[in-house]
C-alpha cells in the first residue's frame, strides 16, 4: 500500500475530487493548509511597512491506495492539477506497512476498499 500525499491548488480541489471518485477510491483526508515554495507570496502594505506574505493557501489531500493503482492515481492527479505555473503542487509518496478498519477489524488491502 501506497500512501499519497498532494498538495494542490485549492480552486483544482472538485475536479481533483470528481477524478478520484471516478477512480473508485473510497478514502481520502482533505485539508486546508498554508504553505510556501517556489511560487513566491505577494507584498502588502501593513501599518505603513512592507511586509511578504509568503505562505499561501494549498488543499492537502490523502489517502492510501493499492500499489497497483497509484501510477493511475498520480497520473490523474496531476492531470487535473496542473496550469503549467509555478505553484501547481507537489506529490508525495510513502510506504505503508499497514491498515486497520477500527469497526470491523480488517487489516491491509480489506482495510482502505
Amino acid at each position: 500500500m501506497k500512501k499519497i500525499e498532494a498538495f494542490i491548488r485549492p480552486e483544482k480541489l472538485e475536479e481533483i475530487k470528481d477524478v478520484l471518485k471516478a477512480l473508485n477510491l473510497n478514502g481520502m483526508s482533505i485539508v486546508q493548509v498554508m504553505g510556501c515554495g517556489n511560487q513566491s507570496g505577494w507584498k502588502e502594505i501593513v501599518r505603513g511597512s512592507e511586509v511578504d506574505i509568503n505562505f499561501l493557501p494549498k488543499i492537502k489531500i490523502e489517502l492510501v491506495v493499492q500499489d497497483n493503482q497509484l501510477e493511475d492515481v498520480i497520473k490523474n492527479i496531476c492531470e487535473k492539477a496542473k496550469t503549467g505555473d509555478v505553484g501547481d503542487g507537489k506529490i508525495f509518496i510513502s510506504d505503508i506497512s499497514d491498515a486497520i478498519r477500527i469497526r470491523t477489524g480488517e487489516r491491509g488491502i480489506d482495510a482502505i476498499k
